[in-house]
């Protein structure tokens, strides 16, 4: 059989022009993907408080890098012994604002009342104490009490942490002597993020990327700015569980209200005209729980929201519902002509490792094809 490329294949002049414009354009993009390796594309990590843009931030350290080390681990045991017993102090503090309407439900068995009004006061110290044993055991007793219960059900109105569940249901494993957080403990570790943190990792054998974290609770939001030149992309983070919760520094505003509201101040700015965007609807398995006990309407922002239907379908029709409304901000602060600002959706779960790496991997492929794109190379 004969070769296509064989010696009596005629090839015009115009034909060999292209092909060696084409293996030019090849090299070139070899050499400057090569060089573009080495040098980090900034990534901005922004979002409200509460959003999980730091689990995220905790999560490229176990994906890309080498993870948290023992030393690491070991400095979380405050922390999550913090969240533990701050969370039950959050708890028994419901029972009593909830019992003044429902004494019956909200009121703790007679033999953890002890118990109860001994932690109320340990969880409101300034220093906290190590979770011994003895501690786990009535912290287990609470826990499991059906006032409590009742109240976690109602933390959405309480400020209560989204560790408390995970925390409190591994209460034995946590007090024991020689206990070391394991990589998922730190994962779930609530501590609030204060000033700027950076990182640089790379996912697989692509690009390099440095990516800053900041605090999202207003009073953190004017140490932004100076990082707002020469980004990338920014990763903007919305927790899709929180459209009926409120602020913790401002009781007054819905926190998805809040995330709306952070999300058009950030395509405002002048800097980011041509900035790409990667919406980050963070807290998807909360969401999931919660969307068939609170209807999405009850944020100011959904209220004209309608279900449809029930089970995942629901779930599926309300997500979309919210993506639809953040893609509404987006385009009303993007003028159409503006095909450089790219703009995409993902679906995450900050504490789902797997999750978080797929989502990293289609976040560095948009990345990558916006880039040559920009180069002109596709």
């Amino acid at each position: 059989m004969g070769s296509v490329c064989g010696k009596d294949q005629q090839v015009s002049p115009r034909e060999l022009e292209e092909r060696v414009q084409a293996e030019r354009i090849d090299q070139r993009i070899r050499r400057e993907t090569k060089a573009d390796k080495d040098v980090p594309k900034k990534l901005l990590l922004l979002g409200a408080g509460e959003s999980g843009k730091s689990t995220i931030f905790k999560q490229i350290k176990v994906l890309f890098q080498e993870g948290f080390a023992d030393g690491e681990r070991i400095n979380y045991k405050t922390v999550i012994y913090a969240n533990v017993f701050q969370s039950m102090k959050i708890l028994l503090d419901g029972l009593q604002e909830f019992a003044q309407s429902d004494q019956e439900k909200y009121t703790l068995k007679a033999s953890n009342k002890a118990i109860g009004e001994e932690l109320a006061e340990v969880g409101g110290r300034s220093e906290l104490p190590l979770l011994t044993q003895d501690y786990a055991k009535k912290l287990e007793l609470l826990w499991k009490d059906p006032a409590v219960q009742a109240a976690y059900a109602r933390g959405s109105e309480l400020q209560l942490p989204t560790c408390t569940e995970y925390f409190c249901n591994n209460l034995q494993r946590l007090s024991q002597i020689d206990y070391v957080p394991s990589q998922e403990d730190v994962l779930f570790a609530r501590v609030r993020t204060s000033g700027i943190v950076e990182t640089t990792f790379r996912p697989g054998r692509s690009d390099l990327y440095k990516l800053y974290d900041v605090g999202g609770q207003r009073n953190e939001r004017k140490k932004w700015i100076h990082l707002f030149e020469g980004v990338t992309a920014v990763i903007f983070c919305a927790a899709l569980s929180e459209y009926d919760q409120t602020l913790s520094e401002d009781e007054n505003t819905n926190r998805m209200v809040e995330a709306r509201d952070l999300f058009d101040w950030v395509l405002k700015q002048s800097c980011f005209k041509e900035t790409s965007f990667l919406l980050f609807l963070n807290k998807f398995d909360l969401f999931e729980q919660k969307i068939h006990k609170v209807p999405l309407s009850v944020c100011e922002w959904f209220s004209d929201y309608k279900p449809v239907s029930t089970g995942r379908a629901e779930v599926s029709h309300a997500y979309q519902y919210v993506e639809k409304k953040f893609r509404e901000v987006f385009h009303k602060n993007t003028n159409a002509g503006n095909v450089r600002r790219v703009f995409q959706v993902y679906r995450t779960t900050a504490v789902d490792k797997t999750l978080v790496e797929k989502t990293f991997n289609l976040v560095d492929e948009a990345l990558t094809r916006e880039l040559l794109s920009r180069g002109g190379f596709i």
